[in-house]
């Protein structure tokens, strides 16, 4: 006796979750950066995106001494922890 199948058989179900699993690797392995001397470096893309500020903003930020950034090359680097610590920094507390 042969099984008829579609979208709502066993095998098809199974197939598709491993499908996404897989799929959710391949994003995680992509989005991964290894790190250089214990440290992730961010571009101006990554780091305008993340703060959701223009990358004139940032350009502004660095021309007022705001942001720590490396210059390399004509590319625009900033350590993923320098970023954190200038959130930290620039952090108020809710008037309570």
């Amino acid at each position: 006796m042969s099984e008829i199948v579609n979208k709502e058989s066993r095998s098809v179900v199974s197939l598709f979750k491993s499908l996404d699993r897989m799929l959710e690797g391949i994003q995680t392995l992509a989005n991964h950066r290894p790190l250089l001397g214990g440290e992730h470096y961010l571009t101006d893309k990554e780091v305008s995106t993340r703060l959701k500020v223009s990358r004139r903003t940032l350009q502004d930020w660095r021309t007022n001494g705001q942001i720590a950034y490396i210059a390399l090359g004509g590319k625009t680097l900033y350590r993923e922890s320098d970023i954190q610590a200038m959130l930290e920094k620039n952090h108020r507390k809710a008037i309570e």
